[in-house]
């Protein structure tokens, strides 16, 4: 019985870090060769994302906007990303020490944008949530707010 008790506080611990969650990118621990394109199966509902995120120039090959960089920092901190993210050690979820080095920028954006999506039909996405066990949140960041994010990431890793 005890066991059992211990194993479902286990399991709503997990389920609340993943509710009141973080938002950053993805990334680290899952080698420097990038992954094979995103499969183009439709999940229900019958959005796919587009395929071959992770293809092309890395993140940190182009300049670093830094004013955009500025602006990723805070919604990092103010969105709570640092709750399951951090740089150079594994929180709750992968650490981002060069992330930028290692994804494109379309990758990250559309992690950060879509995460459901991205655990559901990417496979880099999908390897990350079956070793860390949870789901990242979308915290509805614009399109311009994930650039900005994919700028903080890239001025870390310079």
């Amino acid at each position: 019985m005890k066991k059992l008790a211990s194993f479902l506080f286990v399991a709503a611990l997990t389920a609340a870090l993943a509710l009141v969650g973080c938002s950053g990118g993805s990334g680290p621990s899952e080698g420097g060769a990038p992954a094979a394109a995103p499969q183009a199966s439709a999940p229900a509902g019958g959005v796919t994302l587009p395929a071959g995120l992770d293809e092309g120039p890395r993140a940190g090959e182009s300049p670093v906007d830094e004013a955009k960089a500025a602006l990723g920092e805070k919604l990092f901190q103010t969105k709570g990303c640092s709750a399951c993210h951090a740089f150079g050690k594994k929180v709750t979820g992968p650490d981002l020490a060069g992330v930028a080095k290692r994804r494109t920028a379309k990758w990250i954006e559309s992690q950060i944008l879509h995460p459901d999506l991205m655990t559901k039909q990417d496979p880099i996405a999908k390897d990350l949530f079956a070793k860390f066990m949870l789901q990242m949140p979308n915290q509805k960041l614009t399109p311009d707010e994930a650039a900005a994010v994919v700028e903080y990431f890239k001025q870390k890793d310079r």
